[in-house]
């Protein structure tokens, strides 16, 4: 990506090295949470037990908000202030304020007000504090686990995770609420995946993108699948139990919403065929 003219977000909390912090209740985000580790191989009983009698380890400090100052840091900050410059500008054109989300960067486990999440599930957004969390070890996992090299991959997971806080400005999280069954979260994802290609649709008219950029999100997005999942830890594919989709459909969806650029072709609740 080419990001050197990019500014950089200051909408990020460093917790990085921290205990982990105090956090809320359940209710829709604790939904989110256990989708989030059961789709990562992570028993999301466990981790509501953990949510509910954990003692947090407190840290007293409070954790630094602004930039980062390591080349990481400042990379994921640059990418969220993109994502903060395109939809400030989508939502402007419709007659709307944007208010960004924070990222929260953490290492190990953390404490959300949706509950304790942990390195093992992956980046997550959490509705009940509007914040993104992330620990940077899961690009790591990006290129080893998942064969998704490249500084765009990185970016489109958090572009995925920035489309769920625009499904909940915009009130899609009801509909999870109301229902939280499979197919419900699979067109959730499915409908940040194509919200995450129309963020890279204009990054792209911003000059942001190198030759290869789409290629490595396609790649990030299809070795993401719950199909390719399921077959690598289980041996063997269940598909009623998908939560964010498959392989093909993840591609797909981003892909619509990075050719067109245009949110209203993101309505996966509309769509009679995923």
């Amino acid at each position: 990506m080419e990001l050197g003219d990019q500014r950089e977000s200051g909408n990020v909390e460093d917790r990085r090295g921290m205990g982990i912090g105090l956090g809320g209740g359940l209710g829709i985000g604790g939904i989110v949470i256990a989708l989030v580790a059961a789709y990562f191989g992570v028993d999301p009983s466990t981790v509501l037990d953990t949510v509910q009698q954990v003692q947090t380890q407190a840290d007293t400090r409070e954790a630094p908000r602004g930039t980062p100052t390591d080349e990481m840091g400042r990379f994921v900050s640059k990418v969220l202030g993109s994502t903060e410059d395109v939809w400030g500008q989508i939502f402007s054109r419709s007659g709307k304020t944007y208010t960004p989300p924070t990222l929260v960067l953490y290492s190990g486990a953390v404490r959300s007000a949706c509950g304790l999440g942990q390195a093992a599930m992956g980046p997550f957004y959490c509705p009940n504090d509007q914040k993104l969390y992330v620990d940077l070890s899961f690009y790591d996992d990006l290129q080893r686990r998942f064969k998704a090299p490249g500084d765009f991959a990185p970016a489109y997971v958090i572009a995925h995770e920035v489309g769920h806080h625009v499904q909940n400005l915009v009130g899609t999280f009801a509909k999870l609420e109301a229902h939280h069954d499979n197919p419900t979260s699979v067109r959730m994802e499915l409908q940040a995946d194509c919200y995450a290609g129309v963020w890279g649709h204009f990054a792209a008219v911003k000059n942001q993108l190198d030759p290869g950029d789409i290629d490595e999100a396609l790649t990030a997005a299809s070795a993401i699948g719950d199909d390719r999942l399921q077959q690598q830890s289980q041996g063997r594919v269940v598909p009623d139990s998908f939560t964010h989709g498959t392989s093909a459909q993840r591609v797909s969806w981003f892909k619509r919403g990075m050719d067109s650029g245009r949110v209203q072709d993101c309505d996966t609740f509309a769509a009679g065929s995923l």
